[in-house]
């Protein structure tokens, strides 16, 4: 078997691809605050539920670039 590596440039790329789903968990979170009339407390309060809303978004862009990396690789590769 080929040993496979994660490269710096790749690592970096992840990292920030979390954070900016973690800003737009706390984005989401703020207008549910904004529009529900909460405390704002409760940015601090339910920090755990904005962290697993974290992963499900990062979970979910995953799903969408190997959906569209594997038909981007199936058509080009038809083509020749």
């Amino acid at each position: 078997m080929k040993d496979t590596i994660v490269t710096a440039r790749r690592k970096k790329i992840e990292l920030i691809t979390l954070l900016v789903c973690f800003v737009v968990s706390n984005l989401i979170h703020l207008y549910a605050i904004i529009v529900y009339h909460a405390p704002f407390t409760e940015m601090i309060t339910s920090i755990f539920y904005i962290i697993i809303f974290t992963f499900v978004l990062y979970a979910f862009w995953g799903i969408l670039r190997l959906l569209f990396n594997g038909l981007r690789a199936l058509f080009t590769r038809s083509r020749t």
